[in-house]
């Protein structure tokens, strides 16, 4: 069994960290099956998100997106290629230009 642990530090608030991690479970629930819960805190979120041979959590925090997987002995083997993908989206739904798109005003 591989582990993933990957750690995104921000400066968005809990608010705006909130709607990146809600783009971030529909994204991984149509893109790869998984199945998502989404639990509110008063200072922290919690995504729980699972499918067969992979189980973990994205929890969302007002400076911080912390991600911890388990991957089962087949996706182990991949680990290396599964964690690159997660990065690659994560950091897409960060990026300072998906975050002004997001707030200019449509013609």
């Amino acid at each position: 069994m591989a582990n993933l642990h990957i750690r995104r530090d921000h400066a968005l608030g809990l608010a705006a960290a909130r709607k990146i991690a809600y783009r971030w479970a529909e994204q991984v629930e149509e893109d790869f099956d998984m199945d998502c819960t989404y639990e509110e805190g008063t200072t922290s979120d919690v995504v729980n998100f699972a499918r067969s041979g992979v189980s973990g959590t994205l929890t969302v925090t007002k400076e911080l997106f912390e991600l911890e997987a388990k991957l089962g002995f087949l996706l182990g083997a991949f680990k290396g290629r599964i964690e690159a993908e997660i990065v690659k989206n994560l950091d897409a739904l960060l990026a300072p230009k998906a975050a002004a798109k997001k707030k200019a005003p449509k013609k």
